[in-house]
């Protein structure tokens, strides 16, 4: 978005909904402000911690995002990801007649999540993924290949153009011990999973428990079976060894990732962002399965001693420690930014691009 900002005959606004404006998941939406973006406040939130709130949340989203299009008239809607939003913004580009560019589809994942990236890229115009793979995926799927540029993981962007936080302010920040290791837990519900998510993040709370290291965790997203989890981590609040979050500003949390000995959970950031500081990642569960991955992951079920038994690993196990230090990011070296701004100012706005044909 920086990059878009600062590149000629480039405009870019920003619209925040969801999560983004509950007090709840710690009001991020904040964040934005901070950043200085033309932004749109769309207070539209997930009412309830049940599948159908997720239903409810995207008509209505559709039908606001609808009446801001209208009124802005934008060149391009751009999207990323596989959040309920960015699925209502394809629908509403579509049927609007504006646009649609998509980064990070061509992805495998799990849950409703992987069913809603697919949509979008049926929906969408031009495709910028993260990597090969994903490029090779869009095509089989049908999209003319003129459509799909490789780009690589913007997150890793950003990791790049954060200030590094000293270690010993970072530690004092976070009431951290300097001497002893410390751990990062982020875990999301799996909504194919619902009626055990509570008994999962359990799992790993215990393994926390057991294990009894310093642990920063940070609450999930606003899914359904967010505030089960939420419900449960609030249990162990009270332990000496654990800082609870709603959320972290992002160079707090990139600074953390920095300095961790492990990053814990299902998040996806175990997946793009731990490989490029050289971190493991306890991957627990099938919300990530599928995805292509580097050397720092160790996948685990939800089961408390297998989840204690990889903590140990990544701490102790001197040849894992060697093969993640060597480990490559399969999503590129954090210069998508650059490379999307280029594509989106010489993007050739005309029926060509709106006007879709399946190519099989």
């Amino acid at each position: 978005m920086r990059c878009i900002k600062e590149s000629p005959n480039l405009d870019i606004e920003i619209v925040a909904a969801g999560m983004h404006l509950m007090a709840e998941f710690g009001n991020t939406v904040m964040e934005i402000e901070k950043d200085k973006f033309r932004l749109h406040r769309m207070h539209i939130v997930y009412s309830q911690d049940i599948r159908e709130s997720m239903s409810l949340f995207l008509g209505k989203f559709v039908q606001a995002l609808t009446v801001k299009i209208r009124e802005r008239k934008p060149d391009i809607i751009l999207l990323l990801g596989d959040r309920a939003e960015m699925l209502g913004g394809a629908i509403v580009g579509v049927y609007l007649n504006i646009p649609v560019v998509h980064i990070h589809g061509g992805e495998v994942t799990s849950t409703v999540d992987e069913l809603a990236r697919h949509a979008i890229t049926k929906l969408s115009h031009f495709h910028l993924v993260a990597t090969e793979q994903s490029r090779k995926r869009i095509i089989r799927m049908g999209e003319e290949p003129w459509r799909v540029r490789v780009v690589g993981a913007p997150g890793l962007d950003s990791i790049k153009h954060e200030e590094v936080i000293p270690k010993k302010e970072l530690y004092k920040r976070f009431h951290l011990r300097l001497t002893e290791p410390f751990l990062i837990l982020i875990q999301h519900p799996n909504t194919f999973e619902l009626t055990e998510v509570g008994k999962q993040i359990i799992e790993t709370m215990e393994a926390i428990n057991s294990l009894k290291y310093q642990t920063i965790v940070i609450y999930p997203n606003a899914d359904a079976g967010g505030r089960q989890i939420i419900r449960e981590i609030e249990k162990y609040r009270h332990l000496p060894f654990i800082r609870t979050f709603k959320s972290l500003p992002y160079r707090d949390y990139v600074n953390l990732l920095r300095n961790a000995s492990a990053l814990v959970g299902n998040s996806s950031s175990g997946i793009i962002e731990a490989p490029y500081f050289k971190l493991p990642a306890i991957n627990i569960g099938t919300r990530q399965d599928g995805r292509e991955r580097a050397e720092n992951i160790i996948d685990v079920p939800y089961r408390r001693n297998k989840i204690i038994t990889a903590i140990r690993k990544t701490l102790s196990d001197e040849a894992f420690k060697e093969r993640v230090r060597r480990c490559q990011n399969p999503y590129g070296q954090g210069r998508a930014g650059g490379k999307i701004a280029n594509i989106l100012r010489r993007i050739k706005l005309d029926q060509k691009l709106l006007q879709k044909r399946i190519i099989y």
